[in-house]
């Protein structure tokens, strides 16, 4: 039997990255439930620009929102890559329209840093940190920001 003592095993955390135009952004997988293909939406009479409707999930009620739109960008480009990310807010679960999924990545937290002023036109303070991969900057929203703010 291997022994296991004095290996080092690195702490990382996955994160689902997608892009909202040209901005890879990046929500951390044990914060969404599911990724749908979107679906036919409830308009809601008086609701914010970026809320895009709601939707009934297996028989919960999902609020949906246009990710661009609330982070200050144009609206989400309605086409085939785009999706729905499911995440959960306390009891509350919010929909967000991205433009087109990406991968998982596998990210150290002191490999992280802190946001600069804006990525791809989105504000820094809507991100927790950024991450950089070997070709990429991915911002890591934050969702309180984002649900909240």
């Amino acid at each position: 039997m291997k022994s296991t003592m004095g290996v080092k095993h690195a702490m990382f955390s996955e994160y689902a990255t997608f892009y909202l135009k040209d901005a890879l952004c990046g929500i951390a997988l044990d914060a969404i439930q599911e990724i749908n293909k979107p679906s036919e939406l409830t308009v809601v009479p008086q609701a914010p620009d970026y809320v895009m409707g709601i939707v009934n999930l297996r028989g919960k009620i999902v609020t949906v929102i246009d990710t661009g739109k609330r982070l200050g960008l144009k609206p989400i480009d309605a086409g085939d890559k785009m999706r729905t990310i499911i995440v959960n807010d306390g009891d509350e679960s919010i929909g967000l329209m991205v433009d087109q999924i990406a991968n998982v990545v596998k990210i150290e937290p002191d490999r992280t840093e802190a946001p600069p002023a804006n990525i791809g036109k989105v504000p820094g303070r809507c991100f927790d940190a950024v991450y950089k991969t070997e070709d990429r900057l991915v911002g890591l929203l934050s969702l309180d920001a984002l649900v909240r703010r």
